[in-house]
């Protein structure tokens, strides 16, 4: 839950070259969270990253 009371139930994920797995950010909607991973994707990182529902097994 946010500080306005919003169900922030999606994460963007980043895997880096080394294998380490961080979350990036909450957002209250799949579409959201995946413009700001494709957003992030598309700056030509060696990172991964994707977007999951909080209680959604990992990949």
């Amino acid at each position: 839950m946010s500080d306005n009371g919003a169900d922030l139930a999606w994460l963007v994920m980043r895997q880096d070259d080394n294998g380490n797995r961080y979350r990036v950010g909450r957002y209250a909607t799949e579409d959201e969270a995946q413009r700001i991973a494709d957003s992030l994707d598309d700056r030509g990182h060696k990172q991964i990253y994707w977007v999951e529902r909080i209680g959604q097994p990992a990949l």
